[in-house]
């Protein structure tokens, strides 16, 4: 494949294309990526999901790799939650 090939290079939906001569096209054309751009960094249920999904295949490709260690930080994991919360319900009480 050649660099200098006359396919179109897909442009991102948060770009605005290149020559754009007519003012009220490059307009809309600018109002329509930064619109995308607002969707793309405020919609944060949809960002904290794909983050989730990105640490979910982590810990699945971590727990794979090394099964014991996995085990392991699953246990310090479970014991720093209880040593918090009995530390919680400790201060509550007193």
């Amino acid at each position: 494949m050649s660099l200098s090939s006359s396919s179109p290079v897909p442009v991102p939906r948060t770009a605005v294309p290149l020559g754009i001569t007519d003012p009220v096209e490059k307009a809309r054309a600018e109002l329509k990526a930064t619109l995308a751009a607002i969707e793309v960094k405020g919609n944060l249920p949809r960002r904290v999901a794909n983050s989730t999904e990105r640490n979910v295949a982590k810990a699945r490709a971590f727990s794979r790799q090394s099964p014991a260690a996995a085990a392991a930080a699953v246990v310090v994991g479970a014991a720093a939650i209880g040593l918090l919360v009995w530390g919680a319900v400790r201060a509550y009480t007193r």
